[in-house]
């Protein structure tokens, strides 16, 4: 069985046990065929879609066999997906954006979007050539900077994190990380009950074939 979930960025591949990333500006015409194996993906990027049927004419888009019901307008196909692995909790998804969904009895509350870490690094520069800065892992948020590249850090971690520990507070469940680097934030969730998935998109999409017992070539 071959996993894909094509994202904005990049394709990325679940072939049996190893999981790796191509990016969707590349051609996968390279690619081995896997002729002998169902591969099965999910998309939020058409242009890559196409270029992945192209390659893959037998493949299974999984969109139509995830049932996830929600008042949330216009929901990505990816986070419906994460979302579907988890009955009970606050579930971060660190990618190119950080999206945020909460789950209670597995039903969707709903959910927003932060820019990814990328995004904040390319954001100062590009407003003006003095606040270019030091990408800094470890920013204290206790303190209130008193240099421009401690408040342009304190700023970006202020922004994911405060809008998450929001949510923990109100409902009191455990937070979920899946994909991206987890160190670049658990610093900031230390009293606070923290798992890490980093294949949960994989491993949910396994669930929905497995419930949705997809036959070959259907």
């Amino acid at each position: 069985m071959i996993l894909c979930d094509i994202g904005n960025t990049s394709y990325h591949f679940k072939i049996h046990k190893s999981t790796f990333k191509i990016s969707t500006k590349k051609s996968l015409s390279d690619q081995p065929s896997y002729s002998n194996e169902i591969i099965y993906f999910i998309s939020v990027n058409k242009k890559a879609t196409k270029e992945f049927i192209k390659k893959y004419p037998n493949a299974i888009n999984l969109k139509d066999y995830v049932i996830f019901k929600t008042a949330y307008e216009g929901m990505g196909i990816d986070r419906q997906v994460v979302c579907h692995y988890i009955d009970d909790g606050i579930i971060v998804d660190l990618g190119s954006a950080i999206t945020v969904d909460i789950m209670k009895k597995g039903k969707h509350k709903g959910g927003f979007i932060i820019p990814g870490i990328e995004a904040y690094k390319s954001i100062y520069p590009n407003i003006s050539k003095k606040l270019s800065f030091d990408f800094e892992k470890n920013t204290n948020l206790d303190k209130i900077p008193l240099t421009t590249n401690d408040a342009i850090n304190y700023a970006i971690f202020s922004a994911i994190t405060l809008p998450i520990i929001k949510e923990y507070e109100k409902y009191k469940t455990k937070i979920y990380f899946t994909g991206g680097d987890k160190d670049l934030l658990k610093s900031y969730f230390v009293d606070i009950p923290v798992k890490y998935k980093k294949n949960m998109i994989f491993n949910s999409m396994k669930k929905i074939i497995e419930e949705s017992k997809i036959k070959k070539g259907k």
